[in-house]
């Protein structure tokens, strides 16, 4: 039996939101492996002079833990 666990990570991007989730898993796989998906909960934008100047999202990131991570 496998156990999967899910850390919520805040992200964000001054390109696109997708961006702002490439960065959310780039920054997840720096401490952890094993991702295997990612659901962004909430996304937002800043505005600044009637225009988008920053995307954020934020993203909850599930991983599979083995039996040897958890020893």
């Amino acid at each position: 039996m496998s156990i999967i666990k899910v850390i919520e990570v805040i992200a964000s991007s001054n390109k696109s939101f997708d961006d702002a989730t490439h960065n959310a898993v780039a920054e997840a796989a720096k401490s952890v492996k094993n991702i295997k998906s990612v659901y962004i909960e909430n996304m937002k934008a800043k505005v600044e002079n009637n225009k988008i100047s920053s995307y954020a999202v934020n993203a909850k990131i599930s991983f599979e833990i083995t039996n040897k991570d958890i020893s």
